[in-house]
């Protein structure tokens, strides 16, 4: 990555000397993190990364660099939203290369647009830098594809928590039960029993397979097998806890003979 590149935003008004790059980390296997980004890390002066970036990823940052974790966990917080984005635009009136470092892809439920909307209005270069997203990336190591000709044309990707204060309505889940031959659910552990009561209301069987998979790429990997009827009371059972990957549908079938390969 030539650094002289990323030197050409404007100086009038308010645009800021140096520019912000939105890196997408992918799921925490670092063979699945894009040479793009890789290159970004490689030669940033600030890094503000979040929660569940892997320590394989964090170590491709320049040693030089200033790293900040800016990583925000259910109940957690180490920054909110808005000091994060002003950290942002500071950072890039210091510097040349700022990245911003998030799990995934930065537009896959990771808040990249709301920060690159901000970040423009604060008259800050912004690049989007993709990465492999969880809800791809986690299904395929466990051996369950999201489509498959002869079970499923076409993947509903939801996300689990909706941000609190949402103007919108709430997500539909009769709708996505009755529309939808795969889900994928982010972040959506804590809410399952909902999910679950709702998906049944929408006319899903008891017995439609589920999955839910931790860590969906890291050595540690895990993975829960069951129906719609008793996923949640096996959660319990074995404590299952987040940050996981739900895929519900029958697509999970082919893990007795796709996964642990």
């Amino acid at each position: 990555m030539n650094r002289e590149d990323t030197k050409g935003a404007k100086q009038e008004g308010k645009r800021s000397l140096g520019k912000v790059y939105l890196v997408g980390g992918g799921p925490g296997d670092p063979g699945l993190m894009t040479l793009k980004g890789k290159g970004l890390l490689e030669c940033a002066d600030v890094v503000v990364y979040d929660a569940l970036i892997s320590p394989a990823i964090l170590a491709m940052i320049n040693p030089q660099a200033e790293k900040i974790d800016a990583g925000k966990r259910r109940g957690r917080h180490s920054l909110l939203q808005e000091e994060t984005t002003q950290l942002l635009i500071e950072k890039a009136q210091e510097h040349a290369i700022v990245v911003r470092l998030k799990g995934g892809d930065p537009f896959i439920f990771g808040r990249g647009g709301e920060e690159m909307e901000e970040l423009l209005q604060a008259g800050v270069s912004v690049e989007v830098v993709p990465g492999i997203t969880s809800g791809i990336a986690a299904p395929a190591y466990a051996g369950i594809p999201l489509t498959h000709r002869l079970y499923s044309s076409s993947v509903t990707f939801v996300t689990g928590h909706e941000s609190a204060g949402k103007y919108r309505p709430a997500i539909n889940w009769n709708a996505i039960a009755r529309g939808s031959e795969t889900i994928v659910i982010y972040m959506g552990i804590h809410n399952l029993p909902y999910i679950v009561e709702q998906l049944r209301e929408g006319g899903l069987s008891l017995e439609t397979p589920i999955a839910l998979i931790r860590w969906g790429t890291r050595p540690d990997r895990e993975e829960l097998i069951g129906a719609l009827g008793t996923i949640v009371e096996r959660v319990e059972a074995t404590q299952f806890a987040a940050p996981a990957i739900v895929v519900i549908g029958p697509v999970v079938n082919l893990y007795a003979t796709l996964g642990h390969q």
